[in-house]
């Protein structure tokens, strides 16, 4: 029954009206196919990810994902371009796999990952000369964080090795052919299950190398501990820095990982940093001298931005370059002459790449990366750097009405949707000024209905994100857009406890969310009004996980929208600090103290105790699958409007997770066209769709 209620709803906001059985006149132009953006347009949507410069900076492999209509799943590819002529043609497809793209050192092969019929991904090399490609390696399970000798011999990689599952007590003796139950499953760790994967497998990561001609793969790392990439070979091949957590009590510390020197011909480990935080992502200078990695001091706040530190080979002589920049730097690679790094970050919404001398000393190089996403306008982006010093990245040019291309320096190589969406008459994205009751500037953003004519009143939907330690961006949003087309006004923003604007704004809700976060929202929304844009008179209002959380919140605490819908919330801090994927964190991290020695500090911050003031219609919507904010959150607050008589409804997304929510095309369409529906039964001006 809810599969058939999500088609019919899809069909409702994505499929022109039936034709009449009598034989009709020639369309008029009223009654051509619409060219606004609708669900179906998101099977024909592309993006570009992971772009690899080859060495010399003369091509690109990227990943181009687009929905498959058939299997309604998004497919992979790597593509080649080519950065003089922009010219581009396919390397390779495969169906749901991230392909990882990685060009040998002398730039002649590529390595990558990809899927083949009835098995997991596997590791192939590509010989671009000649087109040939094999497959490498053959594993259970699929290799990840791939990294090429420097001589081009070898390939590194991280790929789960199963363990023992935990028993308790004895099965009797099966008789032979019997057909019994499924055995019991025994959990006994801290961390069972996680988003996206389920209940995890016994065993760990560890790293591996294999021949880049093939060969069996040789394991370097053992132990009940995970090795994290990515990998990162000193010049002579002879040691590989990770990183990985091997504490004692590291179910119970998750958050203390430190990185490490590998001899690739012993296994012995070496650890080079000493402190209590997450140090990761370590990278050797072209030289091997040095070290670059990420990092901070945990001092157990609600956000702690990564900085950017250097240290010698050993270990020793660390220095932190980013001190100043008060930013979490995320990617990061060394130029070719070992004399700076380039990384990326946010900055006030706009993902940007920068390259950083080792006194510390910035320079902006690339702004405007886009790539979080297809569904909501989160910040992203992903570069690389060739041994020339050329710069590939995804990014937007249009003003969020386009998904990520390829960029190389400052020009656009690749325009992947401009065929399908030409013909799409998109909502505009605008920015909209906002201050806060503190006086606090507030980054905002307005998606107006295509045709918007300025001074005309609309409806509006405030669609706010989840994190709450995350941020929108002027980048494309095929739910916004989605909205937009129906004739809402789609107000977007970045509340207090949004990342990009420093650490002090971020923690701004630390242990104390949601709290003033609300009133920016409010604030965001009158100014949406005054501009005279949003009819006071038809306020919707949506947003998932942490924004599922704020409308759940929202509608507790006033009664001006019309309906909302809660997409995937924590209801209950208490039940989900103990039943998310990540246990342990909520009472370190966001609150001072577990669920039981402080139960009423997680109580007044949770929207179930504000459900008794609900009048607002109010959808609830879910992933069957979600273990990040599970289902019994969502379940929480479907019972209590239910209960107390608020209109509502639970819609579940089949087979989702919380990460992967709008995974399938189909599934995506659906869910903005339950949410439309269920907007417009409460929708009252002359827009409203009969």
């Amino acid at each position: 029954m809810l599969r058939q209620t999500l088609a019919i709803l899809l069909l409702t906001v994505c499929a022109p009206a039936q034709a009449q059985t009598a034989p009709a006149p020639a369309p008029a132009a009223a009654d051509q196919p619409s060219r606004l953006f609708t669900g179906a347009d998101l099977f024909g949507l592309e993006m570009a990810s992971d772009p690899q410069i080859s060495p010399d900076g003369t091509r690109i492999a990227y990943v181009r994902r687009s929905g498959d209509i058939m299997t309604d799943k998004m497919r992979s590819a790597i593509w080649l371009v080519d950065v003089k002529s922009g010219e581009q043609v396919p390397l390779t497809g495969s169906a749901g796999s991230q392909m990882a793209p990685a060009w040998s050192p002398d730039g002649k092969r590529l390595a990558y990952v990809a899927a083949e019929e009835g098995g997991a991904p596997q590791l192939f090399v590509r010989w671009m000369d000649s087109g040939a490609a094999t497959r490498i390696t053959g594993q259970p399970d699929s290799p990840s964080s791939v990294a090429w000798s420097p001589d081009g011999k070898q390939i590194a990689y991280v790929m789960h090795v199963p363990g023992e599952p935990a028993r308790l007590g004895e099965l009797p003796q099966r008789p032979e052919g019997a057909k019994w139950a499924e055995p019991l499953e025994v959990i006994d760790r801290v961390t069972y299950r996680a988003d996206g994967e389920g209940y995890l497998k016994p065993g760990f990561g560890q790293v591996f190398v294999v021949a880049a001609d093939g060969g069996a793969p040789r394991q370097l790392t053992f132990g009940k501990f995970d090795v994290s990439g990515p990998l990162s070979f000193s010049p002579d091949g002879r040691t590989l820095v990770l990183s990985s957590n091997r504490r004692a009590d590291w179910e119970r510390e998750p958050n203390d990982s430190e990185v490490y020197a590998l001899d690739v011909a012993s296994g012995a480990l070496t650890q080079l940093t000493k402190r209590y935080g997450p140090d990761h992502g370590g990278v050797l200078s072209p030289d091997g001298s040095r070290i670059a990695f990420l990092g901070y001091d945990d001092a157990y706040k609600s956000y702690q931005p990564d900085g950017l530190y250097v240290m010698d080979r050993d270990g020793s002589n660390v220095k932190a370059l980013t001190a100043g920049l008060d930013r979490n730097i995320e990617d990061v690679h060394w130029a070719a002459d070992g004399r700076s790094v380039y990384a990326s970050y946010d900055d006030n919404a706009v993902r940007k790449v920068a390259r950083i001398d080792l006194a510390g000393k910035l320079t902006v190089v690339a702004e405007g990366l886009a790539g979080g996403g297809l569904d909501r306008p989160y910040t992203g982006g992903e570069f690389s750097v060739s041994k020339t010093g050329s710069l590939a990245w995804t990014g937007d040019a249009s003003g969020g009405l386009r998904p990520a291309d390829i960029f190389v320096g400052k020009r656009q190589v690749t325009r992947l949707n401009e065929t399908l969406l030409a013909d799409r008459t998109m909502g505009r994205v605008e920015p909209l000024d906002v201050t806060a009751s503190d006086g606090r500037k507030i980054g905002a953003w307005l998606v107006l209905p295509p045709g918007y004519q300025p001074g005309k009143r609309v409806p509006l939907i405030l669609e706010i994100h989840g994190g709450p330690h995350s941020a929108y961006g002027a980048v494309f949003s095929s739910d916004d857009q989605l909205y937009a087309a129906r004739g809402y006004a789609v107000l977007y923003t970045n509340p207090r406890g949004s990342t990009s604007y420093g650490g002090d704004f971020a923690n701004l809700i630390d242990k104390n969310y949601p709290s003033d976060d609300y009133t920016d929202l409010m604030s965001a929304v009158d100014a949406a009004i005054a501009k005279g844009v949003a009819d006071p008179g038809n306020l919707f209002v949506t947003g998932g996980s942490g924004g599922g959380v704020l409308t759940s919140w929202i509608v507790g605490k006033t009664d001006r929208f019309k309906a909302a819908a809660t997409q995937k919330p924590v209801i209950n801090w208490a039940s989900w600090a103990l039943t998310t994927d990540s246990t342990g964190f909520a009472g370190r991290y966001w609150f001072r103290k577990q669920p039981w020695e402080d139960p009423m500090s997680y109580w007044i911050r949770s929207p179930l105790s504000l459900v008794g003031n609900v009048k607002t219609p109010t959808l609830v919507v879910v992933g069957s699958e979600d273990y990040r904010t599970p289902v019994s959150e969502s379940e929480q607050y479907y019972a209590a409007l239910q209960i107390r008589g608020v209109p509502t409804a639970l819609v579940k997304v089949p087979g989702a997770s919380h990460g992967g929510f709008t995974a399938r095309p189909s599934q995506s369409a659906a869910k903005a066209a339950a949410i439309l529906a269920w907007f417009e039964r409460y929708r009252t001006d002359a827009g409203k769709k009969p």
